[in-house]
């Protein structure tokens, strides 16, 4: 079972590779956005911003988030892994439910060329 210090080091690494990132995904990253991020299983939360192209992580917390952030993920700790790895495609893992994403509808759109 992945750890809650795993699970930062994969967003640290997805940070990474939204910044290093061009065209339409740099684009869509370039949001300015409260997000968090929840592993269901770990049941802990991570809360920040996407700005930038970068996530910054500024908070950890037990528990699911304690404000609505305005980008919102839960997934377990496996999936988040596998995720930045490269090994299971966000889109289907949307789709068939592995991965939860909330946002506001514009938000959305400019964020499905990140999938």
């Amino acid at each position: 079972m992945a750890t809650m210090a795993e699970c930062r080091s994969a967003l640290d690494r997805l940070s990474d590779n939204l910044a290093g990132a061009d065209g339409d995904v740099r684009s869509a990253a370039a949001l300015d956005r409260t997000l968090s991020c929840h592993i269901t299983d770990l049941d802990g939360t991570f809360t920040g911003r996407l700005e930038n192209g970068r996530i910054d992580v500024l908070d950890q917390h037990a528990g699911p988030p304690r404000v609505k952030a305005q980008i919102r993920l839960a997934m377990t700790a496996p999936d988040l892994l596998a995720l930045v790895d490269g090994e299971l495609n966000f889109t289907k893992a949307w789709a068939g439910g592995r991965v939860r994403l909330e946002a506001g509808l514009r938000d959305l759109l400019r964020l499905r060329s990140l999938l």
